[in-house]
């Protein structure tokens, strides 16, 4: 049997009153996930351990059936792997987000969506401007890109700039872990002195990209510049077994995502990174073109992660009508496709459907909250749920799972 788990970020939300006390997944049209919940098992999932942040990075990882307090070092190391940064010892690998500060506030994690091509002028220049023997700044996609610091420490406090729109910036700089602040490790400088150094390039970035070309022109039009670089999830080299050696019934897989930080935790899982042409993270992506990849991937291999973007930035920026497109294109553009080529496939295909984490759209921000998933292939024997949406699936067959649960019984299956 051959597995493919279909991925929307973000996806789950609150109910809401625009809605009708609806949630944007009970609300939106989902025929093909909801046939999927009746003719399969549903349930929920826990996806962040106790004392992690509900981000993407740590919940994807759990999907995937990892222990986090084994292997999580943070989301740097991730986007470092998915560009193809190898990693030194000495090395502290930080996202850095271009963001846009507005009246001494965030006003945006995304940099007013800006794209690859001027993401990569903007890294550049500042990598021009203040990169060294420590510091250097490395493009990676749209508005997510990897800051390595020579012997840093990666006991420091950072604000994830997504956890904080409208809040005011300067009360969000880098600290120092909490008994960390004159502590350091062999060959690493302390934590204050890395806190130290980051929050000045947060403030030298600010005054360099304020006056880039790019950003002027952006501000001159009315439009959010991409004024400022935002560090955080910063980590070391991750020590991660891949999935062939936990899951023996996988020979071989492939992740395919326009995400960096999903495609480094593909990169540790040994999964082959497949890169999607007009694969975006946003309700632009090619939809079609990664359902190609991920059925062409599944015709040669056991393992397919195929992940959308698309509903966790429509919920982090506030976006109701927005999100609900999303949520109707995982539905038409990925789940159904997938669903009518494999269905007569010889071989069995288990399809597993399920966000990482909610995204409210009235909050704007991830919240530890379990998510519903469903489990299907054809001739399996269904539960009484009906639709897929978070509510429903509270009464399905598989109950509560917990984080690495989730995979050993997909691939059990």
């Amino acid at each position: 049997m051959k597995h493919i788990i279909i991925l929307g970020d973000g996806m789950a939300d609150h109910a809401v009153a625009r809605l009708h006390g609806k949630t944007p997944l009970q609300f939106a049209k989902t025929p093909f996930m909801d046939m999927l919940a009746r003719k399969g098992k549903t349930g929920r999932l826990v996806t962040i351990p106790d004392g992690f942040h509900p981000g993407s990075e740590v919940a994807n990882t759990a999907i995937l059936g990892y222990d986090l307090h084994e292997v999580y070092e943070g989301r740097g190391p991730l986007e470092a792997a998915s560009i193809g940064y190898e990693m030194r010892p000495e090395d502290l690998a930080l996202r850095c987000n271009l963001i846009t500060l507005e009246n001494d506030v965030i006003q945006t994690h995304n940099g007013g969506n800006i794209t690859t091509d001027n993401g990569d002028t903007l890294i550049r220049h500042l990598n021009e401007k203040l990169g060294d023997d420590r510091v250097r700044f490395i493009t990676g996609i749209q508005y997510r890109h990897l800051l390595i610091v020579k012997n840093g420490s990666k006991h420091i406090m950072c604000a994830p700039p997504h956890d904080h729109p409208n809040e005011p910036w300067q009360q969000l700089l880098v600290k120092p872990e909490p008994g960390w602040e004159t502590r350091s490790e062999p060959g690493r400088i302390s934590a204050q002195e890395t806190a130290e150094l980051l929050n000045r390039l947060i403030i030298r970035s600010r005054e360099l990209l304020d006056n880039h070309p790019y950003n002027q022109r952006r501000t001159a039009l009315g439009k959010r510049p991409a004024n400022c670089v935002w560090p955080w999830g910063g980590g070391y080299r991750p020590s991660m077994k891949t999935l062939m050696e936990m899951f023996p019934t996988i020979k071989s897989g492939s992740v395919i995502s326009a995400v960096d930080l999903i495609r480094g935790i593909g990169h540790y899982a040994g999964l082959e990174i497949i890169k999607v042409e007009g694969a975006t993270g946003l309700a632009d992506t090619n939809y079609e073109g990664k359902v190609e990849a991920a059925i062409d991937e599944l015709k040669r291999k056991d393992f397919v992660f195929l992940h959308i973007e698309a509903s966790d930035e429509a919920g982090h920026d506030g976006d109701l009508d927005l999100k609900l497109q999303t949520i109707e294109a995982l539905d038409q553009r990925i789940v159904k496709p997938v669903f009518e080529e494999v269905k007569a496939w010889k071989e069995p295909v288990c399809i597993a459907v399920l966000p990482d984490h909610p995204t409210p759209v009235e909050i704007r921000t991830h919240v530890n909250e379990p998510v519903p998933f469903l489990i299907w292939y054809k001739g399996m024997a269904a539960d009484a749920v009906r639709t897929f949406d978070e509510s429903s699936c509270m009464d399905g067959s598989f109950g509560l799972l917990k984080l690495e649960q989730f995979m050993q019984t997909f691939m059990n299956v």
